[in-house]
């Protein structure tokens, strides 16, 4: 029997349960966290789970721990092995499990490790993480027999990403993985798609050798810049450490951003469903609502983090969102998680059957400058803070057009700036965009002066 473990509190993140393996997180703490999270399970009524892996070294370890848990609680657990954390998604879904597990460490560094839930096809995040580490340390559990399941998913998964491919020409395609749990159902995907098809770091490694496995990183995707120009791709592809994130560059070796990606993708959808509610998070570019609604779509921008956007999709009916970390997530003609493999076949369908080229398409939409999205460290203690004695001198200065359902959102002549708090990090995040490098730079001196305000200075490689 499982004893109660008060678990190290670093780990219980907003969104997920993440820390350092081997230190803050082990399989003693997988094994009480699959105990409490099992028995809030068997008292809302469940009686199964299913739990994956990614291809990090701590994984299978952690895996099993969590499978003893959760059985020991008295559910039958189903172990699907090891793949991207959108497997475990769609195995969630079909087979009908009260309890989603995955084993991810995501796009961390190689010594992380981390535990994404869901619940009665619901993200798991928020109190419901911090309710669930007071339930490991109380030793609340529910004693039950349960039983596990070796129940590999890889194959009906791929095979249900393939339906959506609606392709009509050929396309040559690079494809980079970055050495995560998405390598081996890539191979599979690829050999059911038509083209000629370039795979690099395919091979499942948790010591990432090529390069760290985070797309939104322009320097993770250098390897694949220089494939799509070495091979005449039409385009390349990257995904995330467990797949559910993805990366885009055109055949000029060009990188298109999560909200660019968007609106192409919203192209097809909007076809179908005219009129629809497309959402992105509050750091997307003006260009995206824009596009949204010039398509006829009904933009809604929202607060950045996967579960926040999931809710909304739910509450809205949203056929698709999607943020600018590139969690694109599709209810229309899916399930409305986030897969950036089904992504992939959604982007290739249209462009196979487009007489623009990706290339093209992202010529197509209008031209903005912007930084990249900036993190600077920030006192846990003091970072909503400065975002409300932000909000508060706008208020008294007044004339300021201001978004705030995510931090603050500042809108002008020259574009927008936005300043918002981490939810996850001791971080502030900030963001400019303008129609003109002059305008850029003067929104970068209004952000900048009131973080001076606050006590704060903005990076220098804003």
């Amino acid at each position: 029997m499982t004893e109660a473990r008060a678990l190290d509190p670093t780990i219980l993140r907003e969104y997920d349960i993440r820390g350092i393996a081997g230190d803050t997180l082990n399989p003693a703490d997988a094994r009480v966290i699959g105990r409490a999270l099992g028995s809030i399970a068997v008292r809302g009524g469940g009686s199964a789970a299913v739990v994956g892996y990614d291809g990090r070294l701590s994984s299978p370890g952690l895996e099993g721990a969590m499978a003893e848990g959760l059985c020991a609680s008295g559910l039958k657990v189903f172990r699907i092995g090891i793949g991207p954390t959108p497997m475990l998604y769609y195995a969630n879904h079909i087979l009908e499990a009260d309890a989603g597990v995955m084993i991810t460490g995501s796009h961390n560094p190689p010594e992380y490790n981390g535990i994404k839930i869901v619940l009665q096809g619901k993200s798991f995040y928020g109190e419901d993480i911090q309710k669930l580490g007071r339930l490991a340390a109380a030793g609340d559990f529910v004693d039950g027999a349960g039983e596990t399941v070796v129940r590999p998913m890889d194959e009906e998964y791929v095979k249900r990403v393939l339906e959506d491919y609606r392709g009509s020409k050929p396309l040559t395609v690079a494809w980079d993985p970055g050495n995560g749990s998405a390598g081996e159902a890539l191979v599979k995907l690829v050999a059911g798609l038509p083209g000629r098809h370039v795979l690099l770091n395919e091979i499942i490694d948790g010591t990432f050798p090529a390069h760290h496995p985070d797309p939104t990183v322009e320097k993770n995707l250098e390897q694949l810049k220089e494939a799509v120009k070495k091979e005449n791709c039409d385009l390349g592809v990257a995904f995330d450490g467990d797949g559910d994130r993805i990366g885009v560059v055109d055949s000029k070796g060009r990188v298109l951003w999560g909200d660019q990606i968007m609106v192409i993708l919203a192209s097809e959808v909007l076809a179908d469903l005219p009129g629809a509610v497309i959402i992105a998070d509050v750091k997307a570019s003006q260009v995206f609502f824009d596009e949204i609604k010039r398509m006829g779509g009904n933009p809604l921008m929202w607060k950045t983090g996967h579960s926040l956007i999931k809710a909304k999709m739910r509450e809205t009916g949203a056929p698709l969102a999607g943020e600018m970390s590139a969690h694109i997530f599709f209810k229309h003609r899916y399930y409305g998680y986030d897969d950036a493999l089904y992504a992939a076949v959604r982007l290739l369908s249209i462009v196979s059957r487009s007489d623009q080229t990706l290339a093209e398409m992202r010529d197509a939409m209008p031209q903005m400058v912007n930084t990249p999205e900036l993190r600077f460290d920030c006192p846990e203690d003091r970072k909503f803070k400065v975002i409300e004695e932000v909000r508060e001198r706008l208020a008294a200065a007044g004339g300021a057009e201001v978004i705030d359902i995510d931090g603050v959102r500042v809108q002008s002549e020259d574009g927008w700036w936005l300043l918002r708090a981490s939810n996850t990090q001791a971080v502030l995040v900030a963001r400019c965009e303008s129609a003109s490098a002059e305008g850029l730079e003067r929104l970068k001196k209004t952000l900048a002066r009131q973080l001076e305000a606050s006590g704060l200075t903005l990076p220098e490689d804003a």
